[in-house]
């Protein structure tokens, strides 16, 4: 893994499972200082906009945040179009998360303006690199066909 990493990684899924795996393959991957975990749209919102004005912010608000695009009460799309009203998440990646996007439909998240997709489950041997690529300024569009 490359010198560069992430201060903070989001992730925002309502599946524990997957959040705990995914944060797992993140501390494997040794590419984040900190790394948040969300069940829930509301709360992982809730807790942004109440960090985003501390003095802590710049160290507690996320580099990148993963996204499950089939999150309750609001969908994946619901809580990214809230995000970007975040000044904050200016220039910083939104990568969608889901286990059921096939390739028609990634043209619907590039246009709602995800910065990549990776579908679920995450292979625990690509991930390294994938997330080396994405902090190199790449957008990752890991589908299946």
């Amino acid at each position: 893994m490359a010198d560069k990493k992430y201060k903070t990684v989001m992730l925002i899924d309502d599946n524990e499972i997957d959040n705990l795996i995914n944060q797992k393959m993140i501390e494997a991957a040794a590419i984040a200082t900190n790394i948040y975990t969300h069940t829930g749209a509301k709360s992982a919102l809730e807790f942004l906009r109440n960090v985003e004005h501390l003095p802590i912010a710049d160290t507690v608000l996320p580099d990148i945040i993963f996204l499950d695009i089939h999150l309750q009460p609001y969908n994946g799309f619901e809580m990214l179009a809230m995000l970007q009203q975040l000044e904050w998440t200016k220039g910083r990646p939104i990568i969608a998360l889901t286990a059921s996007v096939m390739s028609e439909e990634v043209q619907q998240l590039r246009s709602a303006g995800f910065n990549g997709c990776l579908a679920k489950p995450i292979d625990m041997n690509t991930f390294p690199e994938i997330m080396e690529r994405i902090l190199e300024g790449e957008t990752i569009w890991r589908i299946l066909d």
